[in-house]
């Protein structure tokens, strides 16, 4: 998971905390939203996967995280989490497709995009 997070941070450009607290966002948000135990294989395979949900969730408890989530659901509250981080569009695109392409090496390609087809306008990041 180190390596991963280090290639996501280079890649949209922020520090390790921001990259942990973003991929971890996008992680909690996928297996909310994605039918029950479709994710269970990538959490088997990539260690620590769990503990970057469980980080953004203990965020959110203590109030030190992002209100903009708070009201709004869906892709659009994930969005809004990640803004409060300071990540841009564009920046969010490229954390969305650097995830889809790790979780393609573990999943394979087609119950990658299954799984973003799951959820409604996902499928625009693969």
């Amino acid at each position: 998971m180190e390596e991963f997070l280090n290639l996501v941070r280079q890649e949209i450009g922020v520090d390790e905390n921001v990259a942990k607290l973003a991929v971890g966002h996008v992680l909690a948000f996928l297996q909310k939203e994605c039918p029950e135990g479709a994710l269970t294989e990538f959490f088997d395979k990539v260690p620590g996967a769990k503990a970057l949900i469980e980080l953004v969730e203990s965020e959110t408890v203590s109030g030190a995280s992002v209100l903009g989530g708070l009201f709004s659901t869906g892709l659009m509250g994930l969005a809004s989490k990640l803004n409060t981080l300071g990540l841009d569009m564009s920046q969010i695109q490229k954390l969305a497709h650097e995830i889809f392409k790790y979780a393609e090496t573990i999943l394979g390609k087609e119950r990658v995009e299954v799984l973003a087809g799951s959820i409604p306008g996902l499928s625009q990041f693969i």
